[in-house]
């Protein structure tokens, strides 16, 4: 079994690529990841160290088992040898997972046309597909030149969600501004824009606490199909469980 899991060059969200990568490697999943360069990618360093968040830093930034995950990840090999976007052949992997981030840095990797178009062959293959956060907005800008509709179209997802990535912007904008808005429209409302219809939209709990390896009780994901997805570093461990399970049926 194998996955893919393309990130950008920088910027991505630590907590929810590396809480995967532990999961994936602990279930014997092999991984292989892709950036832009072909270079090993870094995470966005606030989100690793808080800096510039103010009072609220402890309570956004990785907890410590998503920074200690973090640092057995980038010495992995597979972390240390990436493969640009532009070799990734669908063909060779089982699954498709597509992590998040909000710093700018992220738009590469969410604008990327050679990541929508390898979304898009993953769905006609009816391969699993997993987003979390941002990573659903690279599924849903994903169009099918079959239907010229979005892969997402008639499917049930979440995703970052518009009052958790508001809130996170209005607590920290007098120290970092719009460090938090990744485009001036907010996730759920672009996603919206490609779904049939807006109540294929999910919300899920109002939990503002993360889960773990032994305590997922308070996450939230939907899988319709052969997509899997979840809203914030939070889901991440319920995630990456229910990603092995697609992987393993």
């Amino acid at each position: 079994m194998k996955v893919i899991i393309p990130i950008p060059d920088i910027d991505f969200d630590p907590s929810e690529v590396s809480v995967s990568w532990k999961i994936l490697k602990e279930n014997n999943i092999d991984i292989v990841f892709a950036t832009p360069s072909g270079k090993s990618g870094s995470a966005d360093p606030i989100m690793l160290t808080g800096e510039g968040l103010g009072i609220f830093s402890k309570f956004l930034i990785a907890n410590k088992d998503a920074q200690s995950y973090y640092k057995e990840m980038i010495i992995s090999s597979e972390f240390l040898n990436p493969i640009i976007y532009d070799d990734i052949q669908s063909s060779n992997f089982n699954g498709l997972l597509l992590p998040g981030g909000h710093a700018k840095g992220m738009r590469t990797y969410l604008e990327s046309n050679k990541l929508q178009t390898l979304v898009v062959e993953f769905f006609n293959s009816n391969k699993s597909v997993a987003a979390i956060c941002h990573g659903v907005l690279l599924a849903a800008r994903s169009i099918d030149p079959k239907t010229n509709k979005s892969v997402l179209y008639n499917y049930k997802t979440t995703a970052l969600l518009k009052s958790q990535e508001l809130g996170a912007y209005n607590l920290t904008r007098l120290w970092i501004d719009d460090y938090y808005l990744t485009y001036p429209i907010t996730v759920e409302d672009e996603i919206k824009t490609f779904l049939e219809s807006p109540d294929q939209f999910l919300h899920g709990n109002t939990s503002i606490f993360r889960d773990t390896m032994k305590d997922t009780n308070n996450s939230f994901s939907v899988k319709d199909r052969n997509f899997l997805s979840a809203r914030w570093p939070g889901d991440a461990h319920h995630f990456g469980f229910e990603f092995v399970k697609m992987l393993n049926t």
